[in-house]
């Protein structure tokens, strides 16, 4: 019996080759280096474009990130740049680790405990690069 394969791994064999055929540098191209071009918003700006300063009942922004940041676990693995950026958002209107660990935490009953964990370890890697940033 043959093996067949997977027809997407070849699929983007042939998209990693095209690629460097046009540019020999996209091979060590990584999606994570479009993060970087997103810078995070101050706090007083995320208020007034996502938070209450509209509507003065409504949520505040660090609420609305935690939320995002909650769907975004349910996505699981697939989200992990966004769920990175929501993270660096989340810490700059004013969430503290241990909320963004509970908010994740809390998904783990609807999304499972895989997509949990890796929800936390790109929000632990968020975190440790910004301690090392304000160190």
């Amino acid at each position: 019996m043959t093996d067949p394969k997977n027809p997407f791994d070849d699929m983007m064999k042939q998209a990693q080759e095209l690629a460097k055929a046009f540019n020999p540098a996209m091979e060590s191209f990584s999606p994570r280096g479009f993060e970087n071009l997103w810078p995070t918003m101050p706090k007083d700006f995320m208020e007034m474009v996502f938070g209450n300063a509209v509507n003065k009942d409504g949520l505040d922004a660090k609420t609305r990130l935690l939320l995002t940041l909650a769907g975004l676990t349910m996505q699981g693995a697939q989200a992990d740049s966004p769920i990175r950026v929501t993270v660096r958002h989340a810490l700059e209107a004013g969430a503290k680790p241990q909320e963004i660990a509970e908010t994740i935490g809390t998904m783990s009953v609807f999304a499972g405990i895989p997509a949990m964990t890796r929800a936390l370890e790109l929000a632990q890697e968020v975190m440790k690069d910004k301690e090392g940033d304000e160190a």
